[in-house]
């Protein structure tokens, strides 16, 4: 119900997302859009977690490796599988920018951890990893390396700061009641 309008924004002939140049080569743009507003009106619904002072501890790390992994390597299939040929140009971009993103924004978050908290997590680095796919899927067949690396550096930066960003949010809504 929520994704055939956008879909049609984006990739319909008469769509007004096109029709003002965005480009999205891989769905990103639908499929990343739709599933962020989604939480955010679940997250709204649900309403605050319990406890909200204490943080969020992983529960299985190895598991959280594993699929990140997967994801990462599922992931060339779907941006590589959209230029729609195994042989082409198109495919082999896809797949180069796919991982530079990736593995950009895995460091990124890497280095901002170690020089936020004096370490480096497994969990920050499947943060990262998954953050520069989900940055890079809409552009994968119009960026090249240098252009990923971009992607990659911020979508690393803005998904290390965003829980801050949220415990500011937080903060000042207690303090403005």
């Amino acid at each position: 119900m929520v994704y055939a309008p956008i879909a049609h924004w984006v990739w319909a002939a008469d769509g007004w997302i096109l029709g003002i140049g965005a480009l999205d080569f891989a769905g990103g743009t639908v499929v990343h859009i739709n599933a962020g507003v989604a939480a955010i009106a679940a997250a709204y619904l649900v309403g605050k977690r319990r406890n909200v002072d204490r943080g969020v501890e992983p529960h299985n790390v190895p598991f959280v490796v594993l699929g990140a992994a997967i994801l990462w390597v599922g992931w060339f299939g779907f941006n590589a599988g959209s230029g729609l040929a195994a042989d082409g140009f198109w495919a082999l971009s896809a797949f180069l920018v796919t991982n530079t993103a990736a593995a950009t924004a895995m460091v990124v978050w890497l280095i901002l951890g170690n020089i936020h908290t004096g370490k480096m997590s497994a969990v920050g680095a499947a943060t990262g990893a998954v953050a520069g796919l989900v940055a890079i899927t809409p552009a994968a067949g119009f960026v090249g390396p240098m252009g990923s690396i971009a992607v990659g550096v911020g979508a690393g930066i803005l998904t290390f700061f965003s829980p801050f960003a949220y415990a500011i949010s937080l903060v000042l809504m207690m303090h403005s009641k």
